[in-house]
């Protein structure tokens, strides 16, 4: 239980970190490598806190675990999500975060324009996504690590 709530604590230090980039320190700078690091902080974060519930729900004997990380994101959202009140639309979000991540670490360019960072992929698709998408992130994070939070609490 020691490993779990240590895990739990790093990842409200991340997310106090991360805020303050977002809501302090980008606005001052505007520099897009803020947001793309706010972006990975988050992806960890959330990542982290999924983890915790895997496990947590596997030494319950509630679900088997896979060695696929995907197959895992799958169970998370199938079985318990609902057993921990992570709505759809938040869900629907985490892959879109985690679609961003993955572009960013295939991206050879990113710039930032009108206020979006834009990701370029070797074909030159583009995904953009804004300060605003970065607070949606954060803020469904937050919730993550509170509903993880109760979890180990009780």
């Amino acid at each position: 239980m020691d490993r779990f709530l240590e895990s739990l604590k790093k990842a409200e230090q991340k997310i106090a970190a991360t805020d303050h980039l977002v809501y302090v320190t980008f606005p001052l700078v505007k520099e897009k490598n803020i947001l793309i690091q706010s972006l990975l902080s988050i992806k960890e974060i959330v990542i982290m806190c999924i983890n915790l519930i895997l496990q947590y729900e596997y030494l319950n004997k509630r679900i088997d675990l896979s060695s696929d990380p995907s197959q895992n994101f799958r169970i998370f959202k199938e079985e318990c999500s609902k057993t921990y009140f992570i709505q759809e639309r938040d869900i629907k979000e985490i892959e879109r975060m985690f679609d961003l991540a993955r572009s960013h670490k295939k991206s050879p360019m990113e710039l930032i324009k009108d206020g979006k960072v834009v990701i370029l992929s070797k074909n030159m698709e583009k995904k953009t996504f804004t300060i605003e998408d970065i607070k949606i992130f954060l803020g469904i994070s937050k919730k993550i690590i509170e509903k993880t939070k109760k979890i180990f609490c009780k």
